[in-house]
């Protein structure tokens, strides 16, 4: 099994498919179940605003990646989140577009959150500390697509 080089990163400083040691036995049920509890996480985030889809089917696609070939591409294959599971392989990170919707969801739920449904002044301030903190790292630790490729071409 190897992993895939993402759509639109050939030929832009990104290496070829490593090759990955597939598991048997007890150790391949283990992460093949792990893999399909990962895409179920990432269902569930698709419907449920604040729950991470694209890290969930990311596991998924590193759990499969061991385990199973065809459930691997099938993740890698999946309309919408399968681009962005390779472009994370492929060390591209985020569209912009998508790091903005992650923020803005984040926030936008953590507010109702805090308005609505706590009544604790510290469980508000546990709410603001984590989405603070999750919406630096996407801003600022999560690759921006646009920029890598852009830098990549740069020095090609």
């Amino acid at each position: 099994m190897t992993l895939p080089v993402a759509d639109g990163a050939e030929g832009r400083g990104v290496s070829e498919p490593v090759p990955v040691q597939p598991l048997t036995g007890a150790r391949r049920l283990v992460v093949l179940t792990a893999g399909f509890a990962c895409v179920g996480l990432g269902a569930l985030g698709v419907v449920v605003p604040g729950l991470p889809t694209t890290g969930f089917f990311v596991a998924a696609a590193w759990c499969f990646a061991r385990t199973s070939e065809r459930f691997e591409r099938w993740v890698l294959g999946l309309p919408g989140v399968g681009r962005m599971v390779r472009d994370h392989r492929a060390g591209l990170g985020m569209p912009r577009k998508a790091k903005g919707m992650a923020i803005g969801t984040m926030v936008f739920v953590a507010t109702l959150s805090i308005v609505i449904a706590v009544d604790h002044s510290l469980v508000r301030a546990v709410i603001a500390a984590a989405v603070a903190v999750g919406a630096w790292y996407i801003a600022f630790r999560v690759p921006t697509r646009e920029r890598v490729l852009a830098d990549r071409a740069a020095t090609a």
